[in-house]
């Protein structure tokens, strides 16, 4: 690791206790390796589980017996983290020995009580990457292929933010979902200052309503990349950007797609549902998201 790096400036892992923390470490110390960036693996416990004792206390009357539920319930609850703490601990170092087993030399590691997107969002200044898996803990019983914090984490963020599938395949060849938006210009300006991707084969991919002067568009960010020592090829493919992707990833064995996210607001992809959404449910591979 190169010491010169700003201690701050580093790779965030967000892990919860489901087996796809194992591949969000393997991403980020892949990162991080490459960035030269120091890693921290933050594992946010809820501050309000979903969870019962099960017991009605519907009967407990009269203020004594208030006093003493109270007190028994604090306990409890006090009790409840104190063994999420140490699991969470056990949990932690368990992944830090594997960052450190694929090479990250000294990897930090912390534990939150609170809310996922606001805990994240408090730590943003001092990152560079998010990394998270695209599913987590809640979604581990259910058969939703996308986990339900995404959406809110990533909105709360304006870092780029690597989401991860299942298993990890060490990238070898990238895609860009460019539209010529200002997000995606920022994107390929970053991928090309970024050592992130250094070395590795860029493709450029324009699909959707395709606007008038988008071969001008495409042209500037192949020649961007080109400029700064990538290989980069580019392609405009009209069409629904959903297929188009899909179909290109495999055609070009894509390994990680790089796109923009969320663009509109909430409410509009409340009512109108949201291309970033459809895109991270039907992609198979890792996703970088620009904010």
């Amino acid at each position: 690791m190169n010491s010169k790096i700003n201690a701050d400036n580093k790779v965030l892992a967000c892990v919860d206790r489901s087996h796809f923390a194992d591949y969000v470490t393997d991403y980020a110390a892949w990162a991080a390796q490459r960035m030269s960036a120091p890693l921290e693996l933050l594992h946010v416990i809820d501050r309000h589980p979903e969870i019962g004792s099960g017991e009605d206390h519907s009967g407990a009357i009269g203020f004594d017996a208030q006093e003493l539920l109270l007190t028994q319930l604090s306990e409890r609850d006090a009790e409840r983290a104190r063994d999420a703490r140490e699991a969470g601990r056990v949990f932690l170092n368990r992944l830090r020995q594997r960052a450190i087993d694929a090479g990250v030399p000294a990897p930090d590691m912390r534990q939150r009580h609170g809310e996922l997107g606001e805990t994240l969002a408090e730590h943003e200044a001092g990152v560079r990457l998010f990394v998270l898996g695209r599913r987590g803990e809640a979604a581990e019983t259910t058969q939703r292929d996308l986990g339900r914090n995404v959406e809110h984490v990533v909105r709360a963020l304006h870092k780029p933010i690597l989401t991860v599938t299942e298993g990890f395949r060490e990238p070898r060849r990238v895609l860009i979902a460019y539209d010529g938006s200002a997000v995606t210009r920022r994107g390929v300006e970053m991928v090309a200052a970024s050592p992130l991707f250094r070395g590795l084969p860029v493709h450029l991919l324009m699909s959707g309503k395709v606007p008038q002067d988008g071969p001008k568009q495409i042209g500037w960010a192949q020649k961007t990349l080109q400029d700064a020592g990538f290989e980069a090829t580019a392609q405009i493919i009209p069409g629904d950007p959903e297929s188009v992707i899909a179909r290109t990833v495999k055609d070009q064995e894509i390994d990680i797609l790089v796109m923009g996210a969320y663009a509109h607001s909430a409410l509009r992809s409340l009512l109108f549902g949201s291309k970033t959404t459809d895109l991270l449910r039907s992609s198979k591979i890792p996703t970088l998201l620009l904010r």
